[in-house]
């Protein structure tokens, strides 16, 4: 008997999964439990879907919600791997910075929405603050944790070559940071999805958030499970693309 390789069961499983889940919701919304006004079934969110995208509507609206999330997580990655890299290969501010890192972190970015719209308004500007403050955090960390954890030997030999800080820490330290770093991105990625939808739903202007948020007034619930749905995707592809390129980067750095 030829064996099944183990990723094939785990897609067939999967799919069985998804699929018994989406009847049992369907059955759940046709037996009139709960009424299908706050809980429709897959077939009046397919039709959603359907008519957004035919309309174009939601192509345009999906776009707006990943670049926002894009152009935010790179600037939280620039931020948070250049300071998290600086920190990290100083002793004196791992002692004195580090103590207002932990001070900051626990903050939500939600909370500081209200600034983010005093000093920027209702623009992209606000929404790209917001996303920058709370995806910069896990990139931050993390970043600061694998330069300081660097084998001290490795910091011998740069010594020994007469290697420059810069080319230590790009040569030496960041490489050997490589693990925590695309971890960090990962979860900043996730963050950044969530807040891009957060700012939408402040601003309503454009967007998977702003369009759940104007659903939401028109109590149309079909069209908030479909922006719903849209959300678990794009987070889905995207943590999954993110996984893909960590783990060529970590079989390239173990070379």
């Amino acid at each position: 008997m030829i064996g099944v390789p183990r990723s094939v069961l785990w897609f067939l499983g999967s799919c069985l999964v998804l699929v018994a889940g989406l009847g049992l919701w369907q059955v759940l919304a046709d037996s009139g439990a709960i009424p299908r006004a706050f809980f429709p079934g897959p077939d009046r969110v397919w039709t959603a879907l359907h008519r957004g995208f035919s309309s174009g509507a939601m192509i345009g609206e999906t776009l707006t919600t990943v670049r926002r999330m894009a152009l935010g997580w790179a600037l939280a990655s620039v931020i948070g791997v250049g300071l998290g890299a600086l920190v990290g290969l100083s002793p004196w501010m791992r002692t004195y910075v580090a103590p207002t890192f932990e001070g900051l972190r626990p903050i939500p970015a939600s909370a500081l929405a209200p600034l983010a719209v005093l000093a920027f308004g209702l623009s992209d500007g606000m929404i790209l603050a917001l996303i920058a403050f709370g995806a910069v955090w896990p990139m931050l960390l993390t970043t600061v944790h694998g330069v300081a954890s660097v084998h001290p030997r490795k910091a011998e030999v740069a010594r020994l070559l007469g290697l420059s800080r810069l080319a230590y820490a790009w040569k030496i330290a960041l490489p050997a940071a490589t693990p925590d770093i695309l971890g960090g991105l990962r979860l900043g990625l996730t963050v950044a999805l969530i807040l891009a939808v957060v700012g939408e739903m402040i601003t309503v202007q454009g967007g998977l958030g702003a369009r759940i948020m104007i659903a939401a007034r028109r109590f149309n619930a079909a069209d908030i499970f479909a922006g719903v749905a849209l959300l678990g995707a794009i987070g889905l592809l995207t943590n999954a693309a993110l996984s893909q390129i960590e783990a060529r980067l970590l079989r390239w750095t173990h070379r």
